[in-house]
């Protein structure tokens, strides 16, 4: 389990709207064996502007493959991609970690239109 971090410096708002923030709908899940530490492979639908795009993702104690799919998440989608092994990673999928050190997904509490942004 790690520690609380410390508050962050203020920043502005034009700050924030810098990392862009999008819900999508998980469309598959699968195992990626590949990777160091205990992950899967996303494929994730942004909606008709943003289009798919596949994230990995260390949420392997708190997640079944089959509860993945169909599930809305937010994710940043304005980093580089990222090489994860034989994987390129195009989304940063976000989450908070639990008491246990563990990710769980940010997902909006009621459905939204994929492709929204977090503001």
């Amino acid at each position: 389990m790690s520690k609380l971090e410390p508050v962050a410096p203020a920043i502005t708002y034009d700050d924030f709207r810098k990392t862009d923030i999008r819900v999508g709908t998980i469309i598959e899940a699968e195992p990626f064996p590949q990777a160091r530490r205990p992950a899967y492979k996303l494929k994730i639908d942004f909606g008709e502007v943003i289009g798919l795009r596949r994230s990995s993702v260390q949420i392997v104690p708190n997640y079944r493959l089959e509860e993945l799919v169909g599930r809305q998440i937010a994710a940043v989608i304005n980093f580089p991609p990222k090489q994860i092994g034989p994987f390129i990673s195009e989304v940063l999928a976000l989450g908070f970690e639990d008491e246990a050190g563990n990710v769980t997904l940010v997902r909006p509490d009621k459905l939204v239109p994929n492709g929204r942004r977090l503001y």
